[in-house]
């Protein structure tokens, strides 16, 4: 088989894309199974033809059916009836299957990424290693949903507050969530209007003020 699969391969007849082989690792595939989810990866058209599969990979019609059964069931691969503009209908492959596993894949590890990233940019403002508890006060956060964005913006206004206990940094984030925030142009536009309210207040506080002081004696 391994021959087979060196000839298969030298020939160029198909590609083994980067993608695939996480697929393989991934769902366990055997060769047989990964030689014919190679083969309608490469084959634009998807339509089954059993016989084109078995003769291109050089499996039998048995091995290729089988393997081809155990990647429906695996849930990569799907059959579909299509017709063509001849009005006849053909057997469609479609690889939805494959492309959702490896999108959630991706996002799998970009959660990861931004996990990391956090957690250096919190060592960096506060200039010293996290602890295991802090380490769980950022995974909190971030699986409760709470957009890095604010999770970032909550350390920096506590650094700038001189306070960087994470029990700050989290009642920061809480107060912020209950408000509906979900970016920092939230905040800003929160802390904007709240001073022209201030703003306004004492305006208004001045005005009563020169009334109260008004000697309508002299008026």
């Amino acid at each position: 088989m391994k021959e087979k699969l060196n000839k298969l391969l030298s020939s160029k007849k198909l590609v083994v894309n980067d993608y695939l082989i996480k697929v393989a690792l991934g769902k366990k595939l055997n060769l047989n199974e990964f030689l014919v989810l190679m083969f309608f990866d490469n084959n634009f058209n998807g339509i089954f033809d059993i016989d084109l599969v078995s003769q291109t990979i050089g499996l039998s019609m048995n091995d290729t059916m089988e393997a081809f059964n155990s990647l429906m069931l695996k849930g990569l691969v799907s059959l579909e009836s299509v017709k063509d503009i001849e009005q006849r209908m053909n057997e469609i492959v479609k690889l939805n299957g494959v492309y959702e596993y490896v999108i959630d894949n991706m996002e799998e590890e970009v959660e990861v990424q931004v996990q990391e990233d956090i957690f250096k940019t919190f060592e960096k403002e506060l200039g010293r290693t996290l602890s295991p508890m802090e380490l769980e006060f950022i995974n909190a956060w971030v699986m409760s949903g709470t957009p890095e964005e604010l999770i970032l913006g909550a350390l920096r206004e506590a650094v700038y507050n001189g306070v960087r206990q994470f029990r700050y940094i989290d009642k920061i984030i809480y107060e912020w969530g209950k408000k509906g925030f979900r970016t920092m142009d939230d905040v800003r536009e929160h802390l904007k209007n709240r001073r022209e309210e201030k703003n306004k207040d004492k305006v208004i506080s001045k005005k009563e003020q020169e009334i109260s002081d008004f000697d309508w004696l002299d008026a």
